[in-house]
């Protein structure tokens, strides 16, 4: 595998690469000057399961906010830069325990050195960062036009810039909106480098969209071995980033733990308001640290046989609700007390 013989790189206080645990990443969409909703927003997403949080900083007012967010909150901060090397180096001597450049627009080659002295100095890590949408002109021409190969050698391009000033602590990340140009490029640069590579697809879109491109390429790129950090990047609120990495991961057997809810498809036997229920039991497990599965079911004619590969399930009927535990019903109750009947039973599960 892959991931097992990258380098290991340290962040704050957490390790990637070498085979240790994926993590999980994010980033905040706050005013990173804001200091109070930013750390509000990191401390929401920790308890989410974020693992490693980036914040923008597009100015020297929000890479010295840095220095108290850092304070107050309990994960890794990137401090995410573009163009000017002076807020790169800034953010390092606030706090940042890893930043994201691209030393293709941070300028000449003393202004990299510049950022490199610092983090070497302080043994920070560096994330080279390359997009689809900022590939250089020579290489779109060379290629003939955005590719998988073009990504990849402007990627070690960056790399090596870096290695030559004498710094090797270093992540990379190659990220496309094309689901199967991002695929084969994580493919291509897993074989030509052992550094720790950041995973995901960016500008993946809408909760809809994003989500689906995210699932497929990060499937096909994680089930290879390739990858030491995720973000599944959203356009909606982070939060929602989190939920679905995890449940990326946990699809894949590379993450265990966390209540699986599985239900079953709508159809004419449906007597009670299905799709809501199963939001509301998707959204009320999240907190509760269990690694079972949960079924909901639509009816109360084949739930109870539909439920026997899940740990605990629920079935509704006309006004009344079935506890079943794999496969034998364990409880009638009325339908407005399912949710609650369910939440006791999960909360006192491991008592039993």
């Amino acid at each position: 595998m892959y991931r097992d013989h990258t380098k290991v790189i340290t962040i704050g206080d957490r390790k990637i690469g070498g085979g240790n645990p994926i993590l999980i990443q994010s980033m905040t969409n706050t005013k990173t000057e804001d200091i109070e909703a930013t750390v509000a927003q990191i401390l929401a997403l920790e308890a989410a399961g974020c693992e490693i949080i980036r914040c923008a900083v597009p100015t020297m007012e929000a890479a010295k906010a840095l220095k108290e967010i850092k304070k107050q909150i309990h994960i890794p901060l990137v401090a995410d830069i573009h163009f000017d090397y002076r807020l790169a180096i800034a953010a390092m001597e606030n706090g940042a325990d890893k930043i994201r450049i691209n030393p293709g627009n941070i300028g000449n080659t003393e202004r990299i050195k510049a950022v490199v002295d610092v983090a070497k100095e302080r043994n920070i890590p560096i994330r080279v960062g390359v997009n689809s949408g900022s590939l250089e002109k020579e290489l779109v021409e060379k290629y003939h036009g955005v590719t998988a190969e073009g990504l990849v050698e402007s990627a070690l391009d960056k790399v090596k810039i870096i290695e030559d000033l004498g710094y090797d602590n270093l992540v990379i990340s190659i990220k496309s909106s094309d689901v199967l140009m991002c695929a084969k490029a994580h493919e291509l640069i897993a074989e030509k480098t052992d550094y720790p590579l950041h995973v995901g697809i960016t500008e993946a879109g809408t909760l809809y969209s994003g989500n689906i491109k995210s699932a497929v390429g990060l499937g096909i790129i994680l089930n290879q071995g390739i990858g030491d950090t995720i973000r599944v990047s959203l356009t909606g609120a982070p939060l929602e980033e989190i939920k679905s990495a995890k449940r990326i991961l946990k699809t894949l057997g590379l993450r265990k733990g966390g209540i699986e809810v599985v239900s079953c498809p709508t159809c004419g036997r449906t007597q009670i308001d299905l799709i809501g229920l199963a939001n509301k039991v998707e959204t009320m497990v999240q907190d509760i640290p269990l690694d079972i599965k949960v079924a909901v079911m639509g009816c109360v004619v084949n739930g109870p046989g539909e439920a026997k590969e899940a740990d605990i399930g629920i079935a509704g009927g006309v006004g009344v609700g079935l506890l079943i535990k794999h496969g034998e019903i364990v409880k009638k109750v009325p339908e407005n007390e399912l949710l609650e009947t369910l939440r006791e039973e999960l909360l006192n599960w491991e008592k039993k």
